[in-house]
């Protein structure tokens, strides 16, 4: 099988600073990768080169076989998945739940004078029930809790079936049962085989889904470890990305993450 994201020495600059630093990746379909590093350390903005929404400064990055710069992004970007804050801010507050979720299929984010076959209203309420949001199809975007828009958000960057799912911070803001219910469902795609490459960028530990098996830590715009999740997410290495002493624990495919406490107190 072909790399659905491959790139090599990948650098991004802005304003004269190096956002990003010399990056080589590669991720294959059948692999779910958790991207992990401090703020600023560049995370949002490789995941913008995963999208196709960024090009390089320098480098090159192949996205589906497609390399940036020399395909066309119009055919290319609805075969990936992608959620994020950014684009739920563009989502119209009174645009329903199940138009949010099929104007996927034409990637706008407000229901105008498309033409939609019943074969994608069909597609839409199944992922809506997948999502556990079927009886929410008829309410407004807007009036949703932040757990649900979050789900809301992932139900429509599926639609389509891409080929690579790419998930910005998705339980960032949620509340503790918000959250568990978005790992729950999240672990529970991420661990079927028919689903996609997934890379998910988070600041947490705690919001590791189960069914991922890959990390990549970030620091500086830099690749401070990647590779499995056993390897890359060590107390040591986790303290040196953060830059604090910390320590970190594992139980039942969970992870948590604390300060040391000083030996000496």
């Amino acid at each position: 099988m072909a790399s659905v994201l491959q790139l090599q020495d990948v650098s991004v600059v802005r304003d004269g600073n190096r956002v990003l630093d010399s990056l080589t990746w590669t991720v294959e379909p059948d692999e779910r990768w958790v991207i992990l590093g401090p703020n600023g350390a560049g995370k949002t903005t490789l995941l913008q080169i995963a999208a196709a929404a960024l090009h390089p400064t320098s480098g090159d990055a192949t996205i589906l076989g497609e390399p940036l710069g020399h395909t066309d992004l119009s055919e290319l970007r609805p075969r990936i998945g992608f959620a994020s804050s950014a684009l739920a801010r563009r989502i119209p507050r009174s645009e329903t739940v199940l138009d949010v979720v099929m104007t996927a299929a034409y990637a706008v984010t407000g229901r105008w004078h498309e033409e939609y076959e019943d074969i994608d209203e069909r597609r839409a309420r199944r992922v809506l029930a997948e999502w556990h949001l079927d009886q929410l199809a008829e309410r407004t975007f807007g009036s949703l809790s932040d757990g649900e828009q979050k789900r809301v958000q992932i139900a429509r960057s599926v639609m389509t079936d891409p080929e690579i799912l790419l998930l910005d911070e998705p339980a960032a803001s949620l509340d503790l049962g918000g959250r568990e219910e978005l790992l729950q469902l999240l672990g529970g795609y991420a661990s079927d085989p028919r689903s996609p490459a997934i890379v998910m960028v988070t600041h947490h530990v705690e919001e590791i889904p189960l069914g991922f098996h890959n990390a990549l830590l970030l620091s500086q715009g830099a690749i401070a470890a990647q590779g499995r999740l056993e390897e890359v997410l060590t107390s040591e290495q986790l303290s040196e990305t953060f830059g604090v002493d910390v320590e970190l624990t594992e139980l039942e495919g969970r992870y948590s993450v604390r300060a040391r406490q000083d030996a000496t107190a």
